[in-house]
């Protein structure tokens, strides 16, 4: 496609909008560098990645993908054997996350995404690269102390000889002999060694290594003998851990070195991944459609908007053309939007064999065109000292010499800048022959004739701006099938131009002009009445639809809070019986606190235990259904009286008559709780059932006991409760060494922990779990 044409027709700023919605400078690169193709089966394939990527973010609701660094200088730098810098190997990471993500997002079981899915298939994922990396960097500047366990045993001897040098310094500062010494009690740093501002005057009296002194020269920064050696040690040791960390990172790069070719690769898959969602967002931005494309030249634009001009002063246009017509001339006052038609027309062709969505309705058809050939706009060539009309004119020779069946012309106000008459005939001629060789052409004019000409001829149409003359400005509204009536007359009489004037210019016309402007005029008046009517019926039908998507909204309103009723209660319920299991775990402590032996009560506790295990379980299911309302609520019930408890499905017994607020305190099994007056139902009173008694049996029974308690999703008053229940059956089971599973996290559960694990009688020692113990995730616990 020519520059020209994509210029003219401001396709160059439609991808500037395009490139505005990348992520990365290379996707924003491929959006600037985008072209329309010239084929229909590579114009559908890059529609259906746009489809597809509109599909993925209505989906998500946000962006599937990440942003990621440029990495190729890196790669190139790996491959040739260098080593990387820090902040490279964070980038290379950065790219393996982004991958990582977007293969994450995009390999899905979804099948109306095949084309995304299989670009994504194919991306480098590394996951033991990015952790390897990011486990042992943490920033351009800083490397982790596990990045390797000898340079965690360097910075642990680097801190212990700052320690010692810091303590032989501060002996010093606070020294009586140096107090007069010192311009201020403080330890500094010069050229990487600890040092003492001392007042030059007492220069002897701080004997050591001058490493710097004041600008004014009234204060030396000494590294006093007694701590030389140590800044020795410390240098030695600063050394070791600039060459364990250059090893880390040659390890690291060498790591990466092998998948050099993969991940550049990667890279551009991305960008190309990212240059795709750019059009999914344009396409959201502008509420575009996917249109459906052909190679037969047929063009059928339902509502169309240019994508450019302001959506609240745009007015949409529906234009067809190739099918019974292949030429379609366009007539109208001036800025009254024949341009703008023109370029809607050519902006969408151009747009949508670019692979990009075009803003128009469902339904909307464009074609595959060769090229797209544009001669809009006073382009005349001040230079080379060219007039309008042959500035014009160089354009259409240009574009009569080059053009095939397979393109698509549009020409703004063809003959216009010289006499009417000849401009007239040559735009005719000109028409004519893009007519007979069966080219797609869309042209304006002011010209009379060639209003006529379309009326007369097979294969060519007339169109029109709508004009009203009350307001004397443009409705913008497109009519094809109409040739648009010149309003000079009207336009002049509106504005005050005596009616004498009027009639003496019309005078001066032809018979048949006149008869002619009659015809036009008496077709428009009823087009615009048929025009009015329809967009009566249009209203009226809006309104309908609109009352019935009210109705089903409200509905399902209605149906979401009935959902979130039954789910708050569900959650209320579930509450209540995690509340009535930690508080029966608390009675089983109690219980063992109070037997006399290991031995005794050991079948009663278990007992107790299984049927608050059962009761718990049976509220819990019936969590998932709603309970059916047995009748009205009672207006007030009293102790004794059995009832449905509608929010969880369960029977219970009222314990207490109902409080000021209504609200009744109940006993259903072990657990007692409130509800309010309104979610019970009286029953009959069940016969009474024989009470079960549970016996002590006297001897040892068997105990299972896992070697291990996960704490992990507690908070920490539960996770206390349970440590302390599970290390007293441990005792009683006999286990001598067990793990407390409390997780990483922030280190609130592990300390809290620990420091109750101090207290308890049962514990003989802890310790933190080990390289594949689980580490500061696990507490080791011995018992006594």
């Amino acid at each position: 496609m020519k520059e020209r044409t994509l210029r003219v027709l401001e396709f160059t700023r439609i991808r500037e909008l395009l490139a505005e919605g990348a992520l990365t400078p290379a996707g924003a690169e491929k959006c600037r560098a985008l072209e329309p193709a010239d084929e229909l089966t590579a114009v559908q394939a890059l529609q259906a990645e746009t489809e597809e990527a509109t599909v993925i973010l209505q989906y998500t609701g946000g962006h599937p993908m990440i942003a990621f660094p440029d990495v190729k200088p890196a790669l190139v730098v790996c491959e040739k054997g260098g080593s990387l810098s820090a902040g490279m190997l964070l980038n290379v990471a950065e790219l393996l996350r982004a991958s990582r993500a977007a293969q994450d997002a995009l390999v899905t079981e979804r099948e109306n995404t095949p084309i995304l899915r299989a670009k994504a298939e194919g991306l480098f994922v590394a996951r033991n690269i990015e952790r390897d990396i990011t486990d042992a960097i943490i920033s351009e500047d800083e490397i982790a102390d596990r990045a390797s366990s000898e340079l965690m045993n360097i910075r642990r001897h680097l801190r212990g000889a700052q320690d010692r040098i810091r303590d032989k310094l501060n002996q010093m500062i606070h020294s009586a002999t140096l107090q007069k010494a010192l311009q201020d009690p403080i330890i500094t740093v010069r050229n990487n060694r600890y040092v003492l501002p001392v007042r030059a005057e007492f220069r002897s009296s701080v004997p050591g290594l001058v490493h710097d002194q004041s600008s004014s020269g009234a204060t030396l920064f000494i590294e006093p003998m007694a701590a030389v050696e140590m800044g020795n040690e410390l240098k030695q040791w600063e050394l070791k851990e600039q060459q364990e960390i250059a090893r880390i990172l040659a390890a690291l790069s060498a790591e990466v070195a092998p998948y050099a070719a993969a991940m550049a690769e990667t890279q551009e898959q991305l960008a190309e991944l990212d240059f795709i969602f750019a059009k999914g967002l344009l396409s959201r931005r502008f509420f575009c459609v996917s249109p459906k494309m052909n190679n037969e030249g047929h063009l059928k634009i339902i509502r169309g908007r240019h994508p450019l001009i302001d959506p609240e002063k745009v007015v949409p246009s529906t234009i067809w053309l190739g099918e019974e017509f292949t030429s379609l001339i366009i007539t109208g006052p001036n800025t009254g939007g024949k341009t703008v038609t023109l370029k809607t027309v050519g902006l969408f062709t151009l747009m949508a064999q670019a692979g990009l969505q075009v803003p128009a309705d469902p339904g909307t058809e464009l074609a595959v065109f060769e090229q797209v050939f544009a001669d809009i706009g006073d382009e005349q060539s001040i230079e080379q000292s060219l007039s309008t009309f042959s500035g014009h004119m160089t354009n259409i020779v240009e574009i009569m010499h080059e053009v095939t069946p397979r393109d698509l012309v549009l020409f703004d106000e063809l003959g216009a800048g010289t006499d009417p008459t000849e401009g007239a005939a040559l735009a005719q001629s000109i028409l004519t022959r893009l007519l007979h060789i069966k080219v797609r052409t869309l042209a304006t004019t002011h010209y009379s004739e060639l209003k006529a000409f379309a009326l007369t001829t097979q294969g060519v149409e007339n169109a029109s701006v709508e004009f009203d003359v009350e307001t004397l400005r443009p409705t913008y509204r497109l009519s094809i099938g109409v040739p648009g009536k010149s309003n000079a007359f009207e336009i002049s009489r509106r504005l005050g131009l005596p009616e004498n004037l009027i009639d003496a210019a019309r005078k001066l016309l032809s018979g048949n002009a006149i008869r002619f402007e009659d015809v036009i005029a008496n077709a428009e008046y009823h087009r615009q009445v048929a025009e009015k009517e329809r967009q009566l019926a249009e209203e009226a039908n809006r309104e309908t639809i609109k009352l019935r998507n009210e109705a089903e909204q409200l509905r399902r309103e209605m149906e979401q809070k009935r959902e979130q009723a039954l789910r708050k209660a569900r959650e209320d319920a579930k509450h209540i019986v995690d509340q009535a299991r930690r508080e029966s775990e608390s009675v089983i402590a109690e219980l063992k606190k109070m037997k006399k032996n290991a031995a005794q009560g050991d079948a009663s506790v278990n007992d107790l235990r299984r049927r608050l295990d059962k009761e718990s379980d049976a509220l819990a299911e019936g969590l998932g259904q709603a309970a059916p309302d047995g009748g009205e609520a009672p207006k007030t019930v009293k102790a004794g009286d059995k009832v449905k408890i509608l929010t969880l499905g369960v029977e219970g017994t009222v314990l207490a008559p109902p409080d000021e607020k209504g609200e009744v305190r109940l006993q259903t099994g072990m657990m007692k709780f409130t509800a309010e007056l309104s979610q019970l139902r009286l029953i009959k009173e069940a016969p009474a059932k024989e009470k079960t008694t549970v016996k002590a049996k006297t001897g040892m029974m068997t105990r299972t006991v896992k070697s291990e308690c996960d704490v992990r999703g507690m908070n920490l008053e539960e996770a206390l409760d349970a440590v302390s229940l599970y290390l007293d059956e441990a005792v009683l089971a006999g286990l001598n060494e067990v793990y407390v599973i409390h997780g990483k996290g922030t280190g609130i559960l592990r300390a809290g922990i620990q420091q109750d694990l101090r207290k308890n009688k049962h514990v003989k020692s802890f310790r933190r779990g080990m390289y594949g113990e689980g580490e500061d995730g696990v507490t080791v616990v011995t018992l006594k």
